[in-house]
């Protein structure tokens, strides 16, 4: 008990004490602000078309977005097509849209109709 109390008195000690002290009150005050943290989550919305979605554990919602099938050689008069699995639409001479393969490309007349239907125009174009 003798060496301890040196230890301590000594210079040496009081830096180590100082060092620990420092420690434990960064890892309260971290603790502490991970207490006071209270936005609880809301959960994640999975809507279908005809039908409500539950709540999972996160905080986006999906939306449900259809399947279509298109005729690839029925592509006379259309001017836009996009990506069944995308979100953007394309100018049909545009060559960003190189890349979507022909059986996942839908296509559309005017651009109002691909923007109803959930698109927006591609800023590579």
């Amino acid at each position: 008990m003798e060496k301890i109390k040196l230890f301590v008195n000594s210079q040496q000690g009081k830096d180590i004490m100082t060092v620990i002290i420092v420690i434990l009150v960064g890892l309260g005050s971290f603790g502490l602000g991970r207490l006071s943290k209270n936005t609880p989550s809301e959960g994640l919305k999975i809507e279908y078309r005809d039908q409500r979605g539950n709540a999972v554990g996160a905080l986006d919602t999906i939306e449900y977005k259809p399947q279509f099938k298109t005729n690839d050689t029925n592509v006379e008069g259309k001017n836009f097509f996009a990506s069944s699995r995308g979100t953007k639409y394309y100018p049909l001479g545009c060559s960003a849209g190189k890349t979507i393969k022909q059986e996942n490309r839908i296509y559309f007349n005017t651009a109002e109709e691909a923007e109803k239907a959930g698109y927006t125009l591609s800023t590579s174009c």
